[in-house]
């Protein structure tokens, strides 16, 4: 269901069924075990790089890191060291940070502005659009085709404001992939939102293991206690889930007229409909980028592979009429209250590393409320091909009759 004014009071009564009920729903399916060896298995993981995360729609920044036509900046995230630039035209494109000589890289610092590019290693120079324009002692190449050795293009896509890359040059068009969710991601205004901050942290775990909590509430009364749990309802929470891995939850707040007392004073976001600014919606895009949106301001997570053990979780805000030039206290204690609940998450996330990789630890019963870490694994194995995951690391496909195509 799409989060407008017309499906309001359908929203509220699917809220109430779920405090109500005292059961799944009866034709919900008995979800089999996760099995532990998708967490740590040398093998698998080398599958899950391959097929699914150097193929996949990935963000890598906010257009405000491009200012000006020229303007680049250098991400790693993927895997692969890559150029974000915005052209002469105003183009956002991305390339490889790989000369097309001897491999050697185009920048060596992590940002800057250029009118094109050149190899530092012996001089071949690329314009902004990728080009090779110049070889140093051209005379000594034979038959050199420039047309044949411009930069290799990665997928660029914006998502508003949000840039999105892809290593798979046969990738779906990034609107097309998310499906549904681009319609409902209209209201945010999200082309019009500015970057308010971004920071990382490095964690000692698998990246599932982060990710997995950014998927459900059902750890709220555990570990968030003292912060949202005084809030949030997580008995009211639903869940939509989305082709291609990719889904939304939605929260209630425990009091219907109660208002963030963070956010008080802060410009709001005028195009949001009523049910996502009265409660906490989820979006989560496959398959490492979670928006947990509200009116006034929008955190971005990702979740990122350092290595099999090791993960660095990055968290950016983008808010509406927000000035960097200025001071913004306001802004100060909303992102320190943030961080704070986000480390109420990374809390137990090596000693949960330590005890995955033990005997203890054989699969994961999931249950009605985390059925998107479920959606997630299935959405994994579609990636890497039914018939190239190990039977003994394979999960059963049996959430397609719970999957919103958005056509209904």
């Amino acid at each position: 269901m799409e989060l407008n004014s017309q499906s309001v009071e359908r929203v509220h009564e699917t809220m109430q069924y779920e405090r109500s009920r005292s059961t799944p729903p009866e034709d919900f399916p008995n979800l089999p075990d996760i099995p532990g060896r998708r967490y740590v298995d040398p093998e698998f993981l080398a599958l899950e790089r391959e097929r699914m995360w150097q193929r996949a729609w990935l963000y890598a920044g906010h257009t405000d890191q491009l200012p000006n036509p020229g303007s680049w900046f250098l991400t790693r995230n993927t895997g692969a060291p890559v150029i974000v630039v915005r052209d002469l035209e105003g183009t956002v494109r991305a390339f490889y940070n790989t000369c097309q000589h001897r491999g050697a890289p185009l920048v060596n610092t992590e940002s800057g502005d250029a009118r094109g590019f050149v190899c530092g290693y012996h001089g071949w120079s690329y314009t902004l659009e990728g080009k090779l324009t110049a070889v140093r002692d051209k005379r000594d190449f034979v038959d050199l085709d420039f047309s044949c050795r411009s930069l290799v293009a990665v997928r660029c896509e914006l998502l508003g404001s949000l840039i999105f890359i892809n290593e798979d040059p046969d990738a779906q068009p990034l609107n097309e992939h998310i499906g549904p969710m681009a319609k409902e991601l209209a209201q945010y205004d999200l082309e019009n939102l500015r970057l308010v901050d971004s920071r990382s942290y490095e964690v000692q775990c698998n990246v599932k293991v982060l990710l997995d909590a950014f998927l459900e509430v059902y750890h709220l009364k555990s570990i968030h206690q003292h912060t949202v749990d005084r809030f949030l309802d997580h008995r009211g929470m639903f869940v939509t889930l989305w082709p291609n891995g990719h889904s939304r939850m939605l929260t209630p707040n425990r009091r219907p007229d109660w208002k963030d007392p963070g956010t008080i004073g802060m410009p709001k976001i005028p195009t949001i409909t009523e049910v996502p600014a009265d409660n906490n919606v989820s979006y989560h895009v496959y398959p490492n980028f979670v928006m947990p949106a509200s009116d006034s301001g929008i955190p971005l997570l990702q979740f990122w592979p350092t290595s099999d053990k090791t993960c660095r979780v990055v968290s950016s805000w983008i808010a509406p009429d927000y000035d960097a030039s200025k001071d913004n206290p306001l802004w100060d204690t909303r992102i320190a209250n943030w961080e704070r609940i986000l480390y109420e998450d990374l809390q137990f996330a090596p000693q949960i590393q330590e005890s995955l990789e033990s005997k203890g630890f054989r699969g994961m019963p999931l249950n009605y409320q985390e059925r998107r870490i479920y959606h997630w694994h299935e959405e994994l194995d579609r990636r890497i091909g039914l018939n190239q995951v190990p039977p003994e690391a394979r999960v059963e496909q049996v959430l397609h009759d719970f999957v919103d195509s958005g056509e209904g």
